[in-house]
């Protein structure tokens, strides 16, 4: 599970910027939100909310980048890595972009830090708390001589040989974690974050991901019972009462599917072709896959735009399923849907999140909880608040006459 996650310089984003998945003090809805884990309070839900273009999915994408650079490591030193620092100022393209993150493992707290450049990893460590303090590795690189020394920390038990091995694998744009990849040998703590980032966090969810593939494929290969994705769809209101899949083609790493659902009309059964059914059927299909996912096993999915395609109701549906039945997964989603700042029943403050953007167009997060009473109290309408610019976040928008010159 991801405890907190800060990113500076990466895209639209220039200060430190922390997404938090601590608790407040808070008991409200605390059965739904919180799993408690080595003392910590953390919540299994962060909504992402704020105007277009203020640094909503610019948050995922560092965290799918950071995710990248570990489990993908460059083939050639010449690799550059596929990002832009924050462009809006004329010193920061010429500073180092930090990442980092505290994450649950194996129920050992780690933290790892990674400062780069386009071209080189500058700075790395990976320290965990068990239940002190510890460092497990750090890691800098001499750009002149484009060499990486890698240190141990003292409660670390590693030969030379392998300390060497591991140095010559991690190539000045290579994360440790990713040279570690490359080499044959075993060592706890670097498989821990390894197995974290590759199998715990899921890459970021778009709209043109080829989920319905994915998802097809897990339910052919038996990762997804196919009876429970019917019942799922069937609670949603989608009149459906089988799946049919046949394997189509492989490509681009896929598998792709004769997707056909059927439909029980009269006591009639009709098979639609996947294409056919409506674009929030077809979303939902794939979104009921990934809530089977976070039901079976410990998963984190960042989903941008989560309510494309959906009803309001489906959307607060598919949410409400997800902090009912979850029980160690998390999920972090960028949002339009303004209900959720208007409906305390179901929501927490500290579990909604709003990005603005600064005098010089940097994103800054924060989250509701960070409000003090003066501005939210338990008896506000969140959203009233939200629309007379108390909680920032909306777009300044002009007047509605457009002036086409010849």
């Amino acid at each position: 599970m991801i405890v907190k996650f800060s990113v500076q310089n990466f895209g639209s984003i220039k200060d430190e910027q922390i997404l938090s998945f601590e608790a407040d003090k808070s008991e409200h809805l605390e059965d739904y939100y919180i799993i408690p884990i080595n003392g910590l309070r953390l919540l299994k839900l962060g909504l992402i909310y704020g105007a277009n273009a203020s640094g909503k999915t610019t948050i995922l994408k560092a965290l799918n980048f950071l995710r990248e650079i570990v489990i993908f490591p460059k083939e050639k030193k010449i690799d550059n890595f596929d990002f832009s620092p924050f462009l809006f100022d004329a010193e920061t393209p010429k500073q180092n972009t930090i990442l980092s993150i505290e994450f649950i493992q194996n129920s050992v707290r780690y933290y790892y830090e990674v400062e780069l450049n386009k071209k080189a990893i500058i700075r790395e460590e990976l320290n965990f708390y068990n239940p002190n303090k510890a460092n497990v590795f750090k890691r800098t690189t001499n750009l002149n001589t484009q060499f990486s020394e890698i240190t141990f920390g003292s409660k670390i038990k590693i030969d030379k040989v392998f300390e060497k091995t591991l140095e010559s694998n991690t190539l000045w744009n290579n994360t440790v974690l990713g040279g570690f990849l490359k080499t044959n040998i075993e060592l706890k703590e670097l498989k821990d974050a390894i197995d974290w980032f590759s199998i715990t966090l899921s890459p970021m969810v778009r709209n043109h991901t080829y989920l319905e593939a994915i998802v097809s494929e897990f339910i052919d290969e038996l990762a997804i019972n196919k009876k429970s994705i019917v019942k799922t769809l069937q609670k949603a209101d989608f009149n459906i009462s089988n799946i049919y899949l046949k394997e189509k083609v492989k490509t681009v790493g896929l598998t792709f599917y004769d997707i056909k659902l059927e439909h029980t009309i009269n006591n009639e059964r009709y098979q639609l072709p996947f294409d056919l059914e409506s674009e929030g059927t077809q979303r939902y299909y794939s979104l009921a896959g990934l809530l089977y996912l976070t039901i079976k096993n410990s998963s984190i999915f960042p989903i941008d735009e989560l309510e494309s395609s959906l009803h309001p109701d489906l959307y607060t549906h598919f949410l409400l399923s997800f902090l009912v039945n979850s029980k160690k997964s998390q999920i972090i989603a960028t949002t339009h849907n303004r209900e959720i700042l208007n409906n305390k029943d179901i929501f927490r403050n500290d579990a909604i999140w709003i990005t603005d953007k600064s005098e010089n167009s940097a994103t800054e997060l924060y989250s509701l909880s960070d409000f003090d009473t003066s501005v939210i109290r338990d008896t506000s309408n969140i959203y009233n608040a939200y629309k007379i610019g108390k909680l920032g976040g909306i777009p300044n928008l002009g007047d509605y006459y457009i002036d086409i010159e010849e």
